[in-house]
């Protein structure tokens, strides 16, 4: 239940080695070296904790990288104390970006948090497991106790982190706001008393100011650990809803099995361990026989893509995505489960970039009509460059866009 107060379960801990074992493969920083040998040994459930604001519709496989990480510590039986930012979302994290961002308002994030909250609890054990919203503590904090939180950190310290350093250097404007957010993702560890903190390798910053945070506030500073970032499938860029290159956790396996055909070549060894879960060893194995031509591309990401569809979906529908693959990308024919959208009732013409975005196949008219002057959408396999069509040239048929994304146009 959201803001309960959940104790970690009594388990026998297994031997230390065997624990890291489990947990060290696909990391990117443990700080301090020895922080997690330390207190794994101290051989009692620990509190591990990992923040989320939610800021977007949805979990990308990016995203799951982490969530994975903190299951693995639930297997053990460490205490999963995830932190719904509802509080600091409305402030905005500013790693990594060269301008102020857009605040959000409380409904947006309550609307995010459900949707999220919802795809989450398939990737994390019911239990052991503690979710909490940080507005629980920092929506009621005093003046008295705000000034106590800034106290903890100097503008120099705050200076030191690299976004801040160059945007100051460049008379790029900072708000205060954006300085409080690391101090307040600093005093949810406080709040929770977390032992361990995960997060991705952009947070490592942040992270490290929640150990000066609770040493400041009487407590143990926490173990920081970080997990690479997954590329895109643009191969070029973080996997991000906003950038349009990612995949989510909730996307039916065909369409993870097509996407991540569609990854670069050279980022399928991160791909492996990342989104596939193998262990590195494993992944350049297979990477080594790529580079060496005893095993092809192409097979390769085959393999990939079977494995990343059969994490979230299973290897019978993984199987069925590659199948669908096929008959689309080799025998050329129109998918079985194509999707459906109606037309408007009463009307002789239709705008195809308003179908195209009622039915989910472009995030805008403007993209739809950026597509059409490319060639990149066919009906019935036939491409168009006509915005408005008669309504009996689209009923009945079916539109694609691209090389994956099909619906079937319904007569009202």
């Amino acid at each position: 239940m959201i803001g309960a107060n959940l104790a970690a379960p009594e388990v026998a801990m297994l031997p230390v080695d065997d624990q890291l074992d489990h947990l060290v493969h696909g990391l990117d920083t443990v700080l301090p070296a020895d922080g997690l040998r330390r207190l794994l040994g101290e051989g009692r459930p620990l509190r591990v904790k990992l923040g989320v604001d939610p800021t977007a519709p949805d979990v990308t496989l990016g995203w799951a990288v982490v969530f994975r990480l903190l299951r693995r510590f639930q297997e053990l039986g460490h205490l999963a104390v995830l932190i719904v930012g509802d509080f600091t979302a409305r402030v905005g994290d500013p790693s990594g970006r060269n301008e102020t961002r857009r605040r959000l308002d409380a409904d947006e994030v309550d609307a995010y948090a459900a949707r999220c909250l919802d795809m989450i609890g398939d990737l994390l054990l019911p239990e052991p497991l503690e979710i909490r919203r940080n507005a629980e503590w920092l929506a009621p904090m005093t003046m008295e106790g705000i000034l106590e939180l800034t106290s903890t950190l100097t503008v120099a310290q705050l200076l030191e982190r690299g976004d801040f350093r160059d945007r100051w250097s460049s008379q790029r404007p900072i708000s205060l706001v954006e300085f409080m957010y690391p101090l307040l993702q600093g005093y949810d560890s406080v709040a929770v008393e977390a032992d361990i903190e995960l997060g991705g390798a952009d947070q490592l910053w942040n992270l490290t100011m929640g150990r000066v945070i609770q040493e400041r506030y009487g407590q143990s500073p926490q173990t920081v650990v970080t997990v690479p970032l997954l590329v895109g499938t643009d191969g070029v860029k973080k996997m991000s809803q906003s950038l349009g290159n990612y995949i989510s956790v909730r996307h039916p396996a065909g369409e993870m099995f097509g996407r991540t055909m569609s990854i670069p070549d050279e980022v399928m060894g991160e791909w492996l361990v990342l989104a596939a879960g193998l262990r590195r060893p494993e992944a350049e194995a297979i990477m080594t026989e790529v580079a060496a031509a005893t095993r092809r591309p192409g097979e390769t990401k085959r393999l990939l893509a079977r494995l990343v569809a059969a994490r979230y979906w299973g290897e019978e529908a993984a199987a069925e995505a590659e199948a669908g693959f096929d008959r689309v990308f080799v025998g050329h024919q129109i998918p079985e489960d194509v999707e459906t959208v109606a037309l408007p009732p009463d009307e002789s013409e239709v705008s195809l970039p308003e179908l195209l975005e009622r039915a989910g196949l472009v995030r805008s008219r403007s993209e739809a009509r950026r597509l059409l002057g490319q060639g990149a959408i066919r009906i019935e396999g036939v491409p168009v460059d006509t915005e408005r069509l008669p309504a009996d040239a689209v009923a009945g048929k079916v539109v694609q866009v691209g090389k994956r994304r099909f619906v079937r146009v319904e007569a009202p």
